[in-house]
């Protein structure tokens, strides 16, 4: 092989293996994006798609912890003592979540669905049994009357016919009951007074079974940035209860779950009727869940914020007497056909008991919610209120009445099922990256090859001397004869 046809082999193996990776970096991004907009497609809430049915019915267990605040001091707070509580729980019930009368409207690019709740108790996982454990707390029917007729001429005569009914400060009733409801004499008094009130009190009451109203919500097929997203909920693309548009809004998801290929630099929303309002919530740090690499998100300080730390919350004052301070939202302004709204009670939720709460782990590739968990405290504010002789000695404070902690994790079916699919989206992000290597390791080889054959080459400098070719001398047809000429190998 002469030196240039030598270099125009190395220069063309060269070439060849520079297009072998160029193709390969082709062909990889070509089925990357295959596989993007095929998980888009399949990322939709349309009959049929591979997320549709465990949208409508998720099987993840959720799981309700409640813990209660027992008062061991009631008759020493009446005359101004500081209140004393243990907490007791938790008292665990399972909780089945399902889509009901779902509906395809708007041309099928909405869906429409009501999220119905039903709670099963769960000895093994509780302390006691709710049907029978009691708790000293605050009388919270009772409250709710004085605050309703505190301005009120005759409240002296309503004071005088709760102490007769055993209406006091404070009560001692199961965990059930307080739970999920119980006749209470004040209110059914009240009740005769007020067509529509309910004579029953609870603080799940009614909840066992039920549903927080239509929502409307986008598919995602039109553009998969908007998947799971709220239109709008029972009929309105934002509250009333607040004071500004801000607060008010109507935004994100309902938190059941999330669009796919989520970055780290995204703030989640979620609209909440729980909580009357919509949240917001930051990436905090990575983390793997049963082998499942996951973003983990927070809602930063700012989200429950006093209106002196971020204006926008300043919505969130219905006056400026009942504004609270940082993580207190005070929810009775929605609470509408509640005892709680209709006798305007000053229920409290604080989001300060617990640091990193609320929170959620979500596959960044699917939006797949894989670990989630809720908190929050139920309190009320109490303080003396006029025309109401047991009141009298009362310190002003926030009673705590009851932590509840909502969790969930993805079960194992369900975690199978998605790391098969991160791992076919990996091998076809990756692909490139392999047909770049391969072209490595060929160049690599291709180079040693050369090198190798460069220094089996014969040198110029070797001894040579001239002998026939052959017994016939070969004619050369311009000018007759020629010798052929080959070296000579020595003996």
């Amino acid at each position: 092989m002469t030196r240039r046809s030598y270099a125009l082999y190395a220069v063309g193996s060269i070439c060849g293996t520079l297009l072998v990776v160029g193709i390969g970096l082709l062909v990889g991004r070509v089925f990357h994006k295959l596989m993007e907009n095929r998980l888009k497609k399949e990322i939709v809430l349309v009959e049929g798609s591979r997320v549709f049915e465990s949208w409508k019915n998720p099987p993840p267990p959720v799981f309700m912890e409640f813990f209660f605040f027992n008062l061991t001091n009631a008759e020493d707070c009446l005359t101004g003592a500081k209140p004393e509580v243990t907490q007791i729980g938790p008292y665990t019930y399972r909780e089945y979540r399902y889509k009901d009368n779902v509906t395809m409207v708007e041309n099928g690019t909405m869906v429409s669905a009501y999220t119905i709740k039903k709670f099963v108790f769960l000895r093994e996982k509780s302390v006691g049994d709710p049907t029978v454990d009691s708790i000293t707390t605050v009388n919270i029917p009772s409250w709710a009357v004085m605050e309703k007729m505190k301005g009120s001429w005759y409240r002296t005569i309503v004071s005088m016919f709760m102490k007769n009914l055993g209406g006091g400060v404070f009560t001692s009733r199961t965990v059930h009951e307080l739970l999920w409801g119980y006749e209470d004499a004040v209110l059914e008094k009240a009740a005769s007074y007020s067509p529509g009130l309910d004579k029953e009190f609870g603080l799940m009451y009614k909840k066992n079974g039920s549903d927080s109203g239509e929502f409307i919500y986008h598919t995602g097929e039109q553009n998969y940035l908007d998947y799971g997203r709220v239109k709008t909920w029972k009929g309105e693309s934002k509250l009333t209860f607040w004071t500004s548009d801000e607060s008010n809004r109507i935004e994100g998801s309902d938190g059941s779950s999330f669009h796919p290929f989520l970055t780290k630099d995204e703030r989640l929303y979620i609209f909440t009727p729980d909580l009357c309002r919509t949240i917001y919530m930051d990436f905090e740090k990575e983390v793997e869940v049963k082998g499942i690499p996951a973003y983990r998100f927070t809602p930063p300080r700012s989200v429950f914020a006093s209106k002196e730390e971020n204006a926008d919350n300043k919505g969130f004052c219905v006056s400026e007497k009942e504004c609270l301070g940082t993580g207190v939202l005070k929810v009775s302004p929605c609470r509408k056909g509640n005892i709680l709204v209709l006798m305007t009670l000053p229920i409290i939720m604080p989001f300060t008991f617990f640091l990193k709460t609320p929170s959620l782990s979500t596959s960044g590739t699917t939006g797949v919610i894989v670990r989630a968990s809720k908190r929050a405290q139920v309190n009320i504010l109490m303080n003396r209120i006029s025309g109401f002789p047991e009141t009298r000695n009362l310190n002003e404070t926030v009673f705590p009445v009851m932590f509840i902690n909502e969790s969930v994790v993805i079960d194992d079916a369900s975690a199978a099922k998605l790391k098969k699919l991160l791992v076919i989206s990996e091998v076809v992000s990756n692909f490139a990256l392999f047909i770049v290597g391969l072209g490595g390791i060929m160049l690599v080889i291709l180079i040693v090859l050369l090198v190798r054959a460069h220094q089996k080459k014969p040198s110029s400098q070797d001894d040579t001397s001239y002998c026939p070719v052959g017994d016939k001398e070969k004619e050369d047809p311009q000018n007759g004869t020629y010798i052929g000429l080959t070296e000579k190998v020595d003996a």
